[in-house]
């Protein structure tokens, strides 16, 4: 509540217009009833001249009413559609400081429903409440005393009637809420496995799975339907109760009034004006129930937001009593890391020093632990034990930003951002010339197909990168993490897609160009890594030998069964 609340006073002016449009509005609607009843009067006494000032009073009202409501329309909007975008942007600069483990565990299609159909139903709850749920405890209030100063002597009638609705809009919404709950969990599933399905097309259509992806999310739609179905059942019944009460109400009113208008003929113009604020109160109160229940949903929606902004990222940076990377030495001292709710540590008790420009290679069985030690090198995750040091500074002691400019990471999964080259090689130096990306590109043998390109490294890329194949990508994102001169360069299977000639020529471009660099290169296949100064075999998360190709050729076993199963499927 706290972060809506910020929010809207960020748009005071417009907040207080709205207020002051909706009381006028509400002003006007109490108002018209009084002047219907004048206007009954002076028909009954045939006073021509007050019917004529009378009914241009209530024109002149009820045109104030009509603008009020206008403007007030448009406020709300304007009030919502600030708070909803303040709210998304706030929550989209919030996940990016997110490391891996936060964003693993919200889940990609939790935030993204938390960013679009959260912020919306907060939005319409900003939208209802100052177009509608300020206007309704004062047109009630407004409406009782007026009803009641109307008819003292149909109190009775009043309260008959709030009790009614009350106890209807009670009943019927209690049951509505619970079925609200359910609906915003499907449709969140729904997004997930139609954004999975999509994600994986080319899985789905190679297994000819499209009918148990059909069924499955069908199954799921079918149960968001049902839960809809149910809801408007439920208003079905709500409408034609509510009507019933007030026609009863209405009925009841004119039986009573009819006995008082044989001794008083004003009471025919008060029963007029007093059904029109019966009418108003029993709204009042309808209106009113179904905005607290869709608020109800919209709160729902708010405290998930106030999640995102309230979850503490497990990584933080200092931005005081920072240590500078001087030099691309990495040392790894006595490191031991679990996920979160692993049963046994991923890595254990790791030590290694290396010296700034060396090549180092990362070899191990799948699950090894391989990709995890690359992703610590840049600190996408802390050490549950030990330090990490790259410069002679302990990661955790180091800026953000001099961390990124001096240590790169190029993923296997190659993740390209829809836009041009230029703008994918940028996020790696947002300074880079032309100049700069043709010599990282041509680092990574991507030079090739980017000059094929009609506008050159101004080329669209379309989302995902859909537009390129595995190897291009694969290039165009070691061409992001050489474009910055790293002092420590981590490529974690990163040519995996290229064929052998690509990947040997890449290879002897970054021996030759970025002398200075530390190379780590995490490979399944130890053809990768044969020409690595140093290279760290892993099994089972521990580090159980390293050394050069031929020392690990006569020392390790793991490392000489790794090779023997390689070279004799090269063989096959």
């Amino acid at each position: 509540m706290a972060l809506l609340m910020k929010k809207i006073k960020e748009q005071g002016r417009f907040v207080f217009l709205s207020f002051l449009m909706t009381v006028i509005m509400v002003t006007s609607q109490l108002w018209q009833p009084k002047l219907l009843q004048k206007v009954m009067t002076a028909v009954m006494n045939e006073d021509n001249q007050e019917l004529k000032s009378v009914g241009i009073v209530l024109i002149i009202v009820a045109i104030i009413g009509l603008l009020a409501g206008i403007v007030n329309t448009v406020l709300a909007a304007k009030v919502s559609q600030e708070v909803a975008s303040g709210m998304r942007a706030d929550g989209f600069k919030k996940i990016q400081t997110f490391s891996f483990s936060d964003v693993e565990k919200f889940s990609t299609s939790n935030l993204v429903v938390r960013l679009t159909n959260d912020v919306n139903q907060v939005q319409n709850i900003v939208m209802m409440t100052f177009q509608t749920i300020l206007r309704i405890p004062i047109l009630f209030i407004g409406s009782f005393i007026l009803a009641m100063i109307t008819l003292p002597k149909l109190w009775w009638v009043i309260i008959l009637l709030v009790v009614l609705v009350f106890l209807t809009v009670s009943t019927l919404f209690g049951l509505m809420g619970k079925h609200f709950t359910k609906i915003q969990g499907y449709i969140e599933r729904v997004n997930s496995i139609a954004k999975e399905n999509l994600a994986g097309i080319r899985v789905v259509k190679s297994f000819v799975q499209e009918k148990n992806e059909i069924k499955k999310f069908t199954s799921v739609s079918d149960k968001l339907a049902k839960h809809t179905i149910s809801v408007g059942n439920l208003f079905s019944v709500m409408i034609p109760t509510f009507m019933l009460i007030a026609n009863l109400a209405i009925v009841t009113s004119i039986f009573f009034a009819a006995d008082y208008a044989k001794t008083d003929l004003e009471v025919i113009g008060a029963i007029v004006s007093f059904m029109n604020y019966l009418m108003q109160i029993m709204m009042s109160i309808i209106i009113g129930g179904m905005m607290m229940m869709m608020a109800s949903r919209g709160m729902v929606s708010l405290k998930r937001l106030n999640e995102i902004m309230e979850t503490e990222p497990t990584l933080t940076f200092k931005t005081e009593g920072t240590q500078p990377i001087e030099t691309g030495a990495v040392s790894f001292e006595n490191v031991s890391f679990t996920y979160d709710g692993a049963d046994k540590p991923t890595l254990s008790n790791i030590n290694f020093k290396v010296s700034s420009g060396q090549s180092i290679g990362v070899v191990g069985a799948t699950g090894a632990g391989k990709s995890t030690l690359a992703q610590m090198i840049v600190r996408m995750y802390d050490p549950t034990e030990g330090s990490i040091h790259v410069g002679g500074a302990n990661l955790v002691d180091v800026d953000k930003t001099d961390l990124r400019e001096n240590v790169a990471l190029v993923l296997q999964k190659a993740i390209l951002f829809s836009g041009t080259i230029a703008d994918n090689l940028r996020q790696g130096n947002r300074k880079a010339d032309d100049k700069a990306m043709k010599r990282a590109s041509t680092i990574a043998q991507a030079t090739e197909f980017i000059d094929t390109q009609v506008d050159g490294y101004y080329g669209h890329v379309e989302e995902r990168g859909s537009n390129f194949s595995g190897g291009q990508k694969q290039r165009l994102s070691i061409s992001r993490g050489v474009i910055g001169n790293p002092k420590v360069l981590v490529l974690d299977d990163s040519t995996s897609a290229l064929d052998a000639r690509s990947e040997k020529l890449v290879k002897e471009a970054l021996a030759n160009e970025l002398t200075d660099t530390t190379t780590f290169i995490i490979a399944q296949k130890i053809s990768s890594v044969v020409q690595a100064d140093n290279i760290l075999v892993l099994d089972d998360g521990k580090l159980v030998a390293q050394g050069t190709h031929k020392e690990l050729l006569k020392t390790s076993d793991v490392y000489r069964e790794i090779y023997e199963t390689q070279k004799a499927k090269e063989v096959e």
